[in-house]
């Protein structure tokens, strides 16, 4: 079985304008996250996705393999048949769908996830990472997961998992027939709110970069 990163990246980012290759840390996170995964001795190798040239030029220049994606499969609603794409043009066997707005996850938490994919694989078909929440919710003028009349510790509220996309782990042809990287079947993997920090807006990439820096002993 081979087993190699997927890292996709696309132009158009609009809550953070050119979001995957502005200054981050004294890097970018795009380069951020192809060095991690070449980092890791299980994979047998990276490939970046992506519609932009410059993106493209900077996988290659790094060591990475490189897919260009057609303009169809690069806007912000092309969801499904990005995901199908994407796994038809993949090199290996087995996918580890790396996120780049997922800075934080440390080196051993991706290694633990490829692990514990290896142990789960045949009785779940994918992984996906997850972390608590943790926090008093409310749908409809209703609280979902509490009684306002014996409010718990926010520690004691149930145990309710967010997937956070920082690592998804499937097989290349599972994925093509299912055209995603969740299965049908999937194996929820809790990792630490550090590692599933995700940028999505500019003060996620703001307080990424701050926890990032700390984590490298760059402030």
């Amino acid at each position: 079985m081979t087993i190699k990163a997927l890292i996709p990246v696309r132009s158009g980012s609009q809550r953070v304008v050119n979001k995957n290759m502005r200054p981050f840390a004294n890097s970018s996170l795009l380069e951020i996250k192809i060095k991690q995964m070449l980092r890791i001795p299980e994979l047998d190798g990276v490939v970046v996705n992506s519609n932009d040239d410059e993106m493209l030029d900077l996988a290659r220049s790094l060591g990475a393999e490189t897919v260009k994606r057609p303009e169809e499969f690069a806007a912000s609603n092309a969801t499904n048949s990005m995901y199908k794409f994407v796994a038809e043009t993949f090199t290996a066997d087995t996918m580890v769908y790396a996120n780049c707005t997922s800075p934080c996850i440390k080196d051993e938490t991706v290694r633990e996830c490829i692990k514990k994919y290896r142990e789960i694989s045949g009785e779940y078909d994918s992984l996906n990472t997850a972390n608590d929440v943790k926090e008093f919710l409310w749908k409809d003028n209703k609280p979902i997961n509490y009684d306002p009349a014996n409010t718990p510790r926010s520690q004691d509220l149930p145990d309710i998992l967010m997937l956070n996309f920082a690592i998804s782990i499937i097989d290349r042809q599972h994925m093509v027939d299912i055209a995603h990287y969740i299965g049908k079947k999937p194996y929820i993997h809790k990792i630490d709110r550090e590692d599933a920090i995700d940028v999505d807006d500019m003060l996620d990439f703001e307080f990424a970069e701050f926890v990032y820096r700390k984590q490298h002993n760059l402030l």
